[in-house]
């Protein structure tokens, strides 16, 4: 069956969701709702930054590029209540959605730098919510969990900078009070697992590059969050998390230069791998009959915490994000008393090798209730320079020292490394694969510091605008470091406008965007990029 026909039977039975590609969207309340936008962009070069990234990847770096977008949903309460009050507590919820987007001007030589295809299923997925529980399967977009999604340069894990994976994901959809606790414990927490289908994109982007690729990539994520504070009794809250991810899974090629084929292998994605992606274990096939043993597939996460000050007219928070591709950066520790001669691999002494925290993204954001010119800022400055060192050395017969560095953050050297599409995962700063030339489906770029400044504010009735600012210097990668540190700033201007109720185009919002890059980094681009989104219902 055509995925139009697909498309096509799933609207029959339900309307869209209501999605957020740059926070904008619907919602329906006991019935359905259905959006449609349309964008198109200008740019003298490259997309600019701003005008492409964090927008769960729909977006795209040619320099003349839009689409026209269908976007809408289904969703119904019940009352569960058994003494037939009609005014008691609706405590299930379902809804559904579709989310459909057709590329304007696509091309199949843009295949690497475009949307991926003449037509983008971003969204579809069915989900129920009973009380704090919520069950989602299928492709649905996921917010950032303790930054400004708005204006925050992105979470390194979860961010919202790729297309989202269709995955079966259950957990809490808002935070459960711990029992007798008097409100001062609450936690927060979900699990999912899915397939990534980029295999099609990644083996079109290597093509003639002899880089590898991977297809039907098995994917695994969970985070927990706690919170510590009653805003009812004092406005503070500390919140720790964290969040964890895995590749495992699916099928890998490799380029043989002899044969100028690519072969074929098939990564074990049994039940056991699956439990492996949960708890970080087990080990990658290759490797079984070594010494040195990885766990099974990708695994990455972040350390998240977030400090929270609620007042009456303004709240204000100071948060975190450290990222970690292994336990040397997730611990801090790594075991390093090994014996020498005969028990240079036996765990002689009690003694461990201990990390730095240098690696983080640190930032502070304010909203304003009552100042509706600037009325949310945000700053954040963040470094990946470390990633636990320039050495990576498993002892040896000869040297029973243990460190374990060069972490190479959002890369692995058999599964897809964080990205989907082209876009990585996490943060937008980190340079996405979409900007490689050569077909390399990793980061040329993942050793940097910078700045990262936002603000936004709603001047007038219907009007609304935003501003980013971002500054970086990068130093490329451990394994391919640059020459000379690269830098790059980049800007975005946005303003949008909602109509008045009263007005004959009361169902539209119309959004102007200006960016811009300075740098060799990204290059110097500048663009404009204009949204307009008709509210059908």
């Amino acid at each position: 069956m055509k995925i139009r026909n697909i498309i096509l039977a799933i609207g029959t039975m339900m309307a869209v969701t209501a999605v957020q590609a740059q926070e904008m969207g619907v919602t329906a309340n006991d019935g359905w709702a259905l959006d449609v936008e349309m964008q198109g962009s200008l740019s003298n070069s490259k997309t600019p930054l701003w005008l492409n990234a964090n927008k769960y990847g729909i977006s795209s770096l040619n320099a003349q590029n839009g689409y026209v977008r269908g976007i809408g949903a289904y969703d119904v309460n019940f009352n569960l209540n058994h003494n037939g009050n009609p005014n008691g507590n609706r405590i299930l919820n379902l809804n559904a959605g579709l989310d459909v987007i057709v590329p304007v001007g696509y091309k199949s030589q843009g295949y690497k730098e475009h949307y991926t295809n003449h037509l983008v299923l971003q969204q579809a997925f069915v989900e129920a919510n009973y009380k704090l529980g919520q069950l989602t399967i299928g492709a649905k977009h996921q917010k950032a969990e303790l930054v400004n999604n708005e204006l925050s340069s992105g979470a390194q894990t979860l961010g919202i900078n790729a297309r989202p994976i269709p995955q079966v994901r259950i957990g809490l959809n808002d935070y459960w009070k711990v029992p007798y606790t008097k409100k001062w414990l609450a936690v927060k927490a979900h699990m999912a697992y899915g397939v990534m289908t980029d295999g099609g994109w990644e083996e079109t982007f290597t093509r003639g590059s002899g880089n590898k690729y991977n297809k039907n990539t098995r994917y695994h994520q969970k985070a927990g969050y706690l919170r510590i504070g009653n805003e009812e009794v004092f406005p503070l809250t500390l919140t720790i998390g964290l969040e964890m991810a895995a590749q495992f899974g699916g099928k890998m090629y490799k380029y043989n230069s002899k044969t100028k084929t690519y072969t074929e292998t098939k990564v074990r994605s049994n039940l056991k791998s699956y439990w492996h992606a949960f708890t970080g274990t087990g080990a990658e096939e290759k490797e079984e009959t070594s010494v040195y043993q990885n766990a099974e597939g990708n695994h990455l996460g972040s350390w998240v915490m977030r400090l929270n000050w609620k007042a009456k007219t303004w709240e204000a928070g100071f948060y975190m994000d450290h990222y970690f591709e292994d336990h040397s950066s997730m611990l801090f520790l790594d075991y390093d008393g090994y014996g020498t001669g005969n028990d240079w691999n036996k765990k002689v002494d009690s003694r461990y090798f201990r990390y730095d925290l240098k690696d983080y993204l640190m930032g502070v954001d304010v909203k304003l209730k009552n100042f509706r010119y600037v009325n949310q800022a945000v700053v954040e400055y963040m470094n990946t320079r470390y990633q636990c060192g320039p050495i990576y050395h498993d002892h040896t017969k000869n040297i029973s020292d243990h460190i374990c560095g060069k972490d190479g953050y959002y890369n692995h050297s058999s599964m897809p490394g964080w990205q989907n599409y082209g876009q990585f995962i996490g943060n937008p700063l980190y340079l996405s694969p979409i900007y490689n030339k050569d077909g390399y489906i990793g980061p040329r770029c993942n050793r940097f510091k910078a700045w990262h400044f936002g603000i936004a504010g709603d001047p007038i009735k219907g009007l609304h605008y935003r501003a980013k600012l971002s500054w970086q210097k990068g130093w490329g990668t451990y394994g391919a470091p640059y020459p000379y540190p690269k830098e790059n700033t980049s800007l975005l201007l946005e303003a949008g406008y909602r109509f008045p109720a009263t007005c004959s185009l009361r169902n539209f919002t119309a959004t102007l965007g200006y960016g811009a890059d300075w740098g060799e980094l990204r290059g110097n681009n500048s663009g404009v990029q204009m949204t307009v989104l008709y509210k059908v219902r």
